[in-house]
């Protein structure tokens, strides 16, 4: 099981910026799909979710309304549309990947099953 992230980079407050994950090694539908985030000196976070039984989506709070996360089976890729960007999204952004149905709450608190390289995210006020 492979996740590689990229698309991340230097922006200015407000710009966009969409992040790809692809994947390798299993069949990304039988998985539950994550984006996390960790910014220096804080933990990871869950930051959203789409859900392999019936795509239904979960959003953190302080991403709510700007971010959207997709999902392309036959190309075995995930996207992570950010919007609206703001400084305390800096962080490096990771993806993972979770087969055992275990849900959203566990997902925040433990992490998923697989997860790749992340890349870093940068926004300049």
């Amino acid at each position: 099981v492979q996740l590689q992230a990229s698309g991340g980079g230097l922006v200015q407050t407000g710009d966009s910026l969409r992040l790809s994950c692809a994947t390798s090694g299993f069949h990304l539908d039988y998985y539950d799909i994550g984006w996390f985030r960790q910014a220096p000196g804080k933990e990871r976070e869950g930051v959203s979710f789409i859900m392999k039984s019936d795509g239904a989506t979960y959003y953190a709070e302080s991403v709510k309304g700007r971010f959207a996360i997709g999902r392309d089976n036959a190309n075995r890729t995930v996207y992570l549309q950010m919007n609206s960007l703001k400084p305390e999204d800096t962080a490096v952004y990771f993806c993972a990947a979770d087969a055992r149905n275990y849900g959203i709450a566990w997902y925040l608190r433990r992490g998923m099953e697989y997860s790749g390289k992340g890349t870093l995210v940068t926004v300049s006020s």
